[in-house]
């Protein structure tokens, strides 16, 4: 497939800058894969969708302050730089974005807070906009990592920050209730409709509620720039399966449960360790696999997402599960519906 496919007409005003006010009452929109049949919820209603024994697989990121803005040396330049992933702990190395890149070289130093908190020295390029750099601090380690964040700033993303500026209550709201493993610096959006109230009830139910690791990067949203899909190359991004996790996975698939996938980052961590015989298997490495139609899934036969933006992989990664066609018009039935588009946009649940 090609990437003018994936072009959605998504209006300005349908795009979520703030999250509904109580997690799980934001919108959900239910389609049934095998008859098309579409039905409008409220998200806490989504329990009707599941069963005893069914299992609810959830990614437990931790998004942290990935946004610094600090001055460069001698001429105090704004810059603004977007911590990606941490290098060597010992070292204080950490990978990040600078912006504006032209600007910094090997060798600069920047400085972060109002009291010059914290020093960085640049000391390699990684990409254009990519450089890896050293903060000097003698601190011990908790205490420079406590520094560090209190500098920085939730990191909303391009299409929230279009319409506003990041505000405290982000700092809760950009985070899912559940999240534990620090290291995102996106948020696995479907989660956040989940209110620890709601949670409880499925585990009420008899629904398993199951947790792998998947530390999103920036590459999920960042502009796919070939048209032939084939050719595009997603980042590579951290994920661990556990053999628990593993375990509760198979014992549902060969019990016939359903699965439900909590967000495109859960699907694309089972997809990336399947066995021969399509059981999921344990995993604690890399993934850079890129979802789209067609493409046949192994385990989840339910999928749970937010509505994403145009020509992104996560829409694309949707429409692989749910049939293009079907998915596509899904999505223009929610824009004419007033659905919320994004981050802090409604929900959508495919039932295959």
């Amino acid at each position: 497939m090609k990437l003018s496919e994936f072009k959605l007409k998504i209006p300005a005003e349908s795009i979520a800058l703030y999250p509904a006010e109580n997690r799980d009452e934001a919108r959900l929109l239910v389609l049934d894969a095998k008859t098309g049949n579409i039905e409008h919820k409220m998200f806490k209603e989504i329990i009707e969708y599941f069963d005893d024994k069914d299992v609810l697989v959830l990614n437990n990121t931790r998004v942290f302050p990935a946004r610094l803005y600090g001055n460069k040396e001698r001429t105090g330049a704004r810059i603004e730089v977007f911590l990606l992933r941490e290098l060597n702990r010992e070292q204080y190395l950490w990978d990040v974005l600078v912006d504006p890149a032209r600007k910094i070289r090997i060798g600069n130093k920047l400085y972060f807070g109002e009291n010059d908190e914290l020093v960085a020295e640049v000391i390699d390029n990684t990409t254009s906009r990519g450089r890896t750099i050293r903060f000097l601090c003698e601190e011990d380690y908790d205490t420079f990592k406590k520094i560090l964040f209190s500098l920085g700033e939730t990191p909303l993303p391009d299409h929230i920050l279009a319409g506003r500026k990041v505000e405290d209550a982000d700092q809760e709201r950009f985070q899912n209730i559940f999240a534990t493993e620090e290291g995102s610096v996106a948020l696995p959006a479907a989660g956040t409709h989940f209110s620890r109230e709601l949670m409880k009830r499925l585990e009420i139910k008899g629904v398993d509620l199951t947790y792998l690791t998947l530390h999103m990067g920036l590459g999920n949203f960042s502009s796919v720039e070939v048209e032939d899909l084939t050719k595009h190359k997603m980042d590579s991004e951290r994920m661990i399966i556990t053999p628990e996790v593993a375990d509760v996975v198979n014992n549902a698939r060969e019990g016939r449960h359903n699965i439900f996938a909590c967000g495109t980052t859960v699907l694309r961590a089972m997809e990336s360790s399947v066995s021969m015989n399509g059981f999921l298997k344990p995993y604690d490495g890399w993934t850079n696999k890129f979802i789209f139609p067609p493409y046949d899934f192994s385990i989840a036969n339910r999928l749970i997402s937010n509505f994403h933006l145009s020509q992104s992989t996560m829409y694309m990664m949707v429409c692989a599960f749910g049939g293009f066609e079907l998915v596509k018009r899904t999505y223009e039935t929610a824009i004419k519906e007033g659905y919320r588009f994004g981050s802090y946009g409604d929900a959508l649940l495919i039932l295959k």
